[in-house]
């Protein structure tokens, strides 16, 4: 019997498989991925891997030799059809299968398909994988009028890595503002200003109701008013999917992704998730949330990797995410949700401020442009459940890490 088999070689698949072996699991370990690629980093993807500065051998995280080193066996190529719980079995493709003591599922997400009239036209693309922006960056060298579908991370990303080559973009959202799920409404007015400033031409409470193509290719992109834009390349970036279809298949609970505890366990013992496929309690936003983030991957998987080796670690970061837009580097720390207050700290005028969000009193989340030294205290100060006033974190001269060092000395 194989002790470990982890479904899917993304950061929260080898991060659960190394955290386990790191913490003293002495049993094999098996990760499947249907992917024929080594485990490589996705957030250069929208980014420097298309404007041509890191190749495909630069977003490799590990080589085989190290994961010979930690003993962990690499099934490439290969996805999972099925999981049986009773048997503790996974099956693979021609009747083979794997069997397991203990399973962790990482299968990630997809991205959301548009499911508009002609949205099935060459020249359509999505972009999650490597194979996608392999593809996606072939077809951009021949494009030069791009239309992105979204103005999420990956819309705006991929919009901007265009405009740097030189192409004639336009972002297309349905909402009233930019990452309005995410960010402020100040923060999404800058990156506004500041797309528009790099020539992207950025339409507002927009939906795109057709594609049109020439020859089976796409031509142009049908706004909701009638109104059409040209395209010869259309990026569509709307959200993603929780894999989580082989977990239900199984009878694990999923409620928009696998439903998990504090140490990444489902409702069954012995089996795992983390990553974008897992749902779980976070206590930063006191509800059930499904998280797309990097970091939320690796933290969730390593809970998930201890408690496998039996040692219990909970799940207990301060959500975090990023994106790098022209040289615009955002980074959220925390969940901002229904906030009640904010303060802003810094210039947004200068391209480089911080947005302080409060909810009854209470820090909860801060977004920072091109303030990294602000980000680190605030994961600390959220961490510790420490608040400065919306007075002093509007002050420029208020030392915040003041703060950060009196809270880690009342919890020591």
């Amino acid at each position: 019997m194989t002790g470990l088999v982890v479904i899917g070689a993304s950061y929260a698949g080898v991060q659960a498989a190394l955290a386990a072996r790191d913490a003293g699991y002495s049993q094999p370990i098996t990760i499947v991925c249907d992917e024929d690629w080594l485990p490589y980093q996705r957030p250069p993807l929208s980014k420097d891997f298309l404007l041509g500065r890191i190749s495909e051998q630069n977003l490799i995280l590990r080589d085989e030799t190290f994961f010979e080193s930690k003993q962990i066996n690499l099934v490439l190529g290969h996805r999972a059809t099925a999981i049986d719980l009773r048997a503790r079995r996974v099956t693979l493709p021609g009747d083979n299968a794997l069997r397991f003591e203990k399973l962790v599922i990482g299968t990630g997400s997809r991205a959301r398909r548009i499911a508009v009239p002609g949205a099935d036209l060459d020249g359509i693309c999505y972009l999650r994988s490597v194979t996608d922006a392999i593809d996606l960056k072939v077809r951009l060298a021949d494009a030069a009028e791009i239309v992105i579908v979204g103005g999420g991370f990956i819309g705006l990303e991929v919009a901007a890595s265009a405009a740097k080559l030189g192409k004639k973009v336009t972002v297309v959202e349905a909402s009233k503002r930019l990452l309005e799920r995410a960010v402020s409404p100040m923060v999404s007015t800058f990156l506004l200003d500041t797309h528009l400033q790099a020539g992207v031409n950025v339409l507002l409470n927009e939906a795109v109701t057709s594609f049109k193509g020439d020859d089976r290719t796409v031509a142009s992109v049908v706004l909701g008013n009638g109104a059409s834009v040209r395209a010869d390349l259309v990026l569509v970036g709307i959200g993603g999917i929780a894999n989580d279809e082989l977990a239900s298949s199984a009878g694990l609970k999923c409620t928009n992704g696998i439903v998990v505890d504090e140490h990444g366990q489902s409702e069954t013992s012995g089996i795992f998730a983390a990553g974008d496929c897992a749902n779980h309690f976070n206590r930063f936003c006191e509800s059930w949330i499904r998280l797309e983030s990097v970091q939320n991957a690796q933290d969730q998987a390593k809970a998930a990797g201890l408690a496998i080796a039996g040692a219990r670690g909970p799940y207990e970061s301060v959500p975090r995410f990023w994106s790098d837009q022209y040289d615009v580097k955002l980074q959220i720390v925390g969940l901002a949700g229904q906030y009640d207050r904010h303060a802003v700290r810094g210039s947004i005028d200068d391209g480089r401020f911080s947005v302080f969000y409060y909810r009854q009193g209470r820090l909860v989340a801060v977004d920072s442009v091109n303030r990294p030294g602000e980000q680190m205290a605030a994961r600390r100060l959220i961490a510790g459940g420490v608040s400065p006033t919306p007075e002093e974190a509007a002050d420029p001269s208020f030392d915040l890490k003041s703060l950060v060092t009196a809270g880690d000395k009342a919890g020591a």
